[in-house]
Parts: structure tokens; sequence; C-alpha cells
């Protein structure tokens, strides 16, 4: 279930930091709210988006992007798994 807080957020933002992308968030006007550059392993996302729009601005990438899971620990894993699973809602 997602839960559109500040500390799911953080969750989100830990779980990419444990792969081998980076999130970044910057001023820009994005179509998408956010701009992936694959080959980089980076993540942008515009910084003036609202909690709700930054986690599913990260849900949509995660979708979109498969992440080494290597490196994950147990909890960042499940959470992983999870969110393959879960639509987006907009």
């Amino acid at each position: 279930m997602i839960k559109y807080t500040n500390q799911y957020l953080t969750k989100l933002e830990d779980l990419i930091a444990e792969s081998d992308y980076i999130l970044r968030y910057e001023k820009g006007n994005f179509k998408s709210g956010y701009c992936l550059l694959k080959e980089q392993k980076i993540m942008i996302l515009n910084k003036f988006f609202t909690t709700e729009g930054k986690i599913n601005a990260l849900l949509d990438i995660l979708k979109n992007v498969d992440l080494d899971g290597t490196r994950f620990t147990e909890k960042s894993q499940k959470l992983y798994e999870e969110l393959k699973q879960v639509e987006v809602k907009s």
C-alpha cells in the first residue's frame, strides 16, 4: 500500500541510494515531472513537486527501470518487490 508521507518518500530515496542510480532534485520543466538518464544512471525529479508528486514520479521511474538488487538490504529488497506489483495512481 502506498502512503503519501515524507517517511515513505524517504524509504524510496533510501532504496534508490542503495542501488547504482543517483537521485537529484532540480528545477526544470520536465513534461512528466522527471528526467531519467539511463546511461549515466541518474534520476532527476522536479524539486517543486509536492510529496505526493515526488512519490508518484519515483514509483513511475521504478516501474520502468530495473535496479540491481544485490546491494539492497533485506528490508529494501522486500519494498522493491512490493513496488514492482503496485499500480501508480495519477
